[in-house]
């Protein structure tokens, strides 16, 4: 049974910074207004030539909650998560987050895929409301950690360096790392990349953080530690939607999951319906080849 009772209420103005408010370099979820979803996706699709990979996706994420997204490798997970920040650009379907909605419908590129400045701007303000954290850590290599942390905030939103810095190193101390500000990501072991991946996602002040299979890319002793600063992240409030595989992280942190299969949202519910008591024969089948490989 999934144990939310340590959660901060998001909604409430002590749960977190007011996004359109000055930042004070605090590293709190930011709030929300209570009893709207934070993040709603209506039908999305998405086809790459002949390839349905999303044929119609709906939900919806209720701020300070976390939703788990499971399923088959090439079921739609990846390109469901890119769709959220528009590092994708689904056929049709609407993605809100916060108040921002976007209509992908209404999205025609040009020659080459090129978009017009009206949709480039919207697109720009979708991506700002989410923060995503990737397999493969895409850390910036001849920089520091610290300086991985400052590039979004100061270059891309012009927050001042000093205010910026600020958070920066609260973070870092947030995933055990204020030792390593200094260091450069080959210096650091996978977990500690992953985990810097992570403060970097939040140093954005995103109102949702995206996390695409953090751990699978990991050596297995070293799961545990990002999967630990998730736990973590999920008590204090933030709202997540996580693609993974590993489902014990699933049923103890979770509010909600998604068994994605054949582009389509198969089965939802709490973790203890959809992994405890699924309904779905696509479900239970997959939920056995992971519980069972042998």
């Amino acid at each position: 049974m999934t144990d939310h009772t340590s959660r901060p209420d998001p909604s409430a103005p002590d749960g977190g910074s007011d996004p359109s408010a000055p930042d004070d370099g605090s590293v709190a979820p930011p709030t929300a207004p209570r009893g709207i979803p934070l993040v709603a996706v209506d039908h999305l699709a998405k086809s790459f030539g002949a390839h349905e990979v999303l044929k119609d996706i709906s939900f919806t994420v209720e701020p300070g909650t976390v939703t788990c997204v499971i399923g088959p490798s090439g079921s739609g997970k990846t390109t469901l998560l890119r769709s959220l920040d528009a590092l994708e650009i689904p056929d049709s379907g609407v993605v809100r987050i916060g108040d921002c909605t976007v209509d992908f419908g209404d999205i025609h590129p040009g020659p080459k895929g090129r978009l017009d400045r009206r949709t480039r701007e919207l697109l720009a303000t979708l991506r700002a409301k989410s923060g995503m954290v990737f397999q493969a850590h895409n850390l910036f290599a001849h920089k520091t950690v610290l300086q991985n942390l400052l590039e979004g905030p100061v270059v891309v939103q012009g927050e001042p360096v000093a205010q910026a810095t600020e958070r920066a190193r609260r973070l870092l101390d947030e995933v055990g790392l204020s030792a390593h500000a200094d260091k450069y990501p080959f210096q650091l072991s996978g977990g500690q990349q992953q985990r810097v991946g992570i403060a970097r996602a939040l140093a954005l002040r995103p109102q949702v953080v995206l996390f695409d299979e953090p751990t699978s890319a990991l050596d297995p002793e070293l799961v545990g530690e990002v999967l630990g600063v998730m736990k973590t992240l999920a008590a204090e409030g933030w709202t997540m939607v996580v693609v993974t595989h590993e489902l014990r992280f699933a049923r103890q942190v979770a509010d909600q999951v998604l068994f994605i299969d054949d582009g389509l949202v198969v089965e939802r519910g709490t973790p203890d319906q959809v992994i405890g008591d699924p309904q779905q024969a696509r479900t239970k089948a997959f939920l056995r080849r992971i519980m069972e490989p042998i």
